[in-house]
């Protein structure tokens, strides 16, 4: 498994920009396939401890400490509105960059790195409730698979994000 995660992490070039275009970290939530653009991921890690902080949103689990870090960590299952399950050796967080802050997303399982070129990529779908589709930058097409994209500036709200930095200490 840890070998996946380095080789995934390896194909990530974060000194080139122009390589990261069209780029995006898939992963499995539930029996749907999401993808997040590739320049937000810092990197990828195994389930660990999760150090629960009161008064947080329910879909916040907590802090971990990355390397000497406290970094806030958010299950995307609950901020989806999903039932939420058991974590196994497959559940990943995946740590990306928001808003100049590093935040743990855990999910399922992490997939690939695929390149869903900008002509692949639909708008989203119109949500019939208020900001249901507030998250989502658009659905990306690979052969007859469908990815549903994130737009990881807006999983949280700018509430949602200071109260989980103030846990953190950031």
């Amino acid at each position: 498994m840890a070998d996946a995660k380095n080789q995934l992490l390896e194909e990530i070039d974060i000194e080139n920009e122009d390589t990261q275009k069209d780029k995006y970290l898939t992963f499995h939530l539930a029996e749907e396939d999401y993808g997040i653009e590739i320049r937000y991921v810092m990197e990828i890690i195994g389930i660990q401890k999760i150090t629960e902080v009161p008064d947080m949103p329910m879909f916040v689990k907590g802090v971990i400490n990355l390397r000497g870090k406290v970094i806030p960590v958010m299950d995307v299952r609950l901020r989806f509105n999903m039932e939420g399950r058991e974590y196994d050796d497959r559940t990943c967080i995946v740590v990306v960059r928001i808003n100049d802050h590093e935040v743990g997303l855990v999910v399922d399982e992490v997939s690939e790195v695929a390149d869903i070129p900008e002509k692949h990529v639909e708008p989203p779908p119109r949500a019939s409730r208020a900001g249901g589709s507030d998250y989502i930058q658009g659905i990306g097409k690979i052969n007859e698979e469908v990815k549903i994209l994130l737009n990881v500036n807006k999983l949280l709200f700018d509430e949602e994000m200071e109260q989980m930095l103030a846990a953190a200490g950031q």
